[in-house]
């Protein structure tokens, strides 16, 4: 489980699915048994004492109505796609449950910046960004290749890296039916190799939670 502050107060929290129920338990420990509500997002657990947590589902997850049809839904395997981009590295892979059934990983090289000045330092950058554009044109090959006959099986498309990477990468026209199901999550990877690419498999699934504790 990992924790991490939220923009404009309170917490983020990554909870296995097979944890949710427990945690869920703890927080009515501490505050008192919460009110449920459904919300677009998940579901709003507020307690007596003004604490709040939204549990957000994990990408390609059904709605629920009630705390046991979450979590259900949160545990049901899923079938996803991966797209991972940074810089020169991409890494692209199909996830059955907790299962990476298709994967690949491409590198290209990606000069660094330079700390030299005037003409030499544009040249440099030129380059770079060449350089850039190619690794992020094969990256979207890769994912025309290996994501888009699987575009039928997928319930979501989750992303990691930088965004603009991926932004640049699902760009490209043939990914477009690809790029309708990418989730909303962008998952915080280094750059990618075949140990990231497996480990963002369970990081795609966690329940990610919004607690805000009580005012003072």
């Amino acid at each position: 489980m990992t924790s991490r502050p939220a923009a404009g107060g309170g917490r983020w929290v990554e909870v296995d699915p097979n944890r949710i129920a427990r945690w869920v338990e703890g927080f009515a420990d501490r505050h008192g048994p919460p009110d449920t509500t459904t919300e677009p997002y998940g579901l709003l657990l507020a307690a007596p004492d003004g604490a709040t947590a939204e549990l957000h589902r994990p990408p390609g997850a059904p709605a629920a109505d009630d705390l046991p049809g979450f979590v259900a839904e949160a545990l049901a395997p899923r079938r996803i796609g991966l797209l991972l981009a940074r810089k020169g590295a991409v890494a692209v892979g199909v996830a059955e449950g907790t299962d990476l059934v298709v994967s690949k990983v491409d590198t290209r090289y990606v000069q660094g910046r330079t700390a030299a000045g005037g003409w030499s330092q544009q040249r440099f950058a030129r380059r770079r960004d060449n350089q850039t554009k190619a690794a992020l044109g094969d990256a979207a090959e890769l994912a025309v290749r290996l994501l888009v006959p699987e575009v039928a099986t997928l319930a979501a498309l989750v992303c990691g890296g930088d965004r603009r990477a991926v932004d640049t990468v699902l760009a490209d026209r043939r990914l477009a039916r690809l790029a309708a199901l990418r989730a909303e999550r962008l998952l915080d990877v280094p750059e990618p190799r075949h140990a990231v690419l497996v480990a963002a498999v369970e990081a795609a699934g966690a329940v990610r939670v919004l607690v805000r504790d009580p005012q003072p």
